[in-house]
């Protein structure tokens, strides 16, 4: 935890929060992975120290393949000694993959059944947020899954005290949010044990591209 707050504060645009989620949090961004049949090819993008990492590797079978995709140098290594190395250790020959490098720069091949991404939306510019979606939805096959999270109230509460141009992108933020929900079947499910509550949202791969 102490490696994430100190992780949070020297670089805010790419983590999004001084907190990690919580394991309810966690709970509910695995449960459709959680509960399908395998085999599965899994993706998380933005896995931080692992807060959603740990029940993906909990619910992972023979079979399954788990590519995870980090920008953070400080995160990749605590992934990998506290989570992976230990996994691989236990489960020889299973298929774990962690790329240190930003996911639209990773050269993983699609198609994915669940796509679990942890990044941090509120902090980029609306014309990067929408081309990652693009890229993520583009890696979903056919009725597949892409979930995030976006913290509640925040995008009202960060209105009342940012200036015009911070509240033009927060407005274009929530529309394209809003669009991506009816375009690809969304849902949300509120999480209260989060520090700041927060919504797990829920896509469905039935397109292959988003528009701008």
């Amino acid at each position: 935890m102490l490696s994430f707050i100190s992780q949070a504060i020297k670089n805010t645009y790419h983590t999004g929060s001084v907190w990690p989620s919580s394991a309810a949090l966690a709970r509910e961004m695995t449960r459709s992975m959680r509960n399908a049949d395998g085999p599965r090819r899994i993706l998380e993008v933005g896995p931080g120290t692992g807060p959603f990492t740990k029940h993906i590797l909990e619910a992972l079978r023979s079979g399954d393949e788990f590519h995870a995709v980090e920008i953070n140098a400080a995160f990749c290594k605590e992934l990998e000694d506290k989570l992976f190395s230990p996994y691989r250790e236990d489960n020889p020959g299973s298929s774990i993959h962690l790329h240190a490098k930003p996911i639209e720069e990773t050269d993983v091949d699609g198609e994915f059944d669940f796509i679990i991404c942890g990044l941090p939306f509120n902090n980029f510019p609306p014309a990067d947020t929408r081309a990652i979606f693009k890229s993520l939805l583009g890696m979903l096959k056919p009725g597949a899954e892409l979930v995030y999270f976006e913290y509640a109230c925040v995008r009202g509460m960060r209105s009342a005290v940012v200036g015009p141009t911070g509240r033009k992108k927060i407005k274009q933020i929530d529309a394209h949010g809003k669009f991506m929900q009816r375009r690809f079947s969304g849902s949300r499910e509120l999480v209260l044990a989060n520090l700041p509550p927060a919504y797990a949202v829920r896509l469905q791969g039935v397109e292959q591209t988003v528009g701008n």
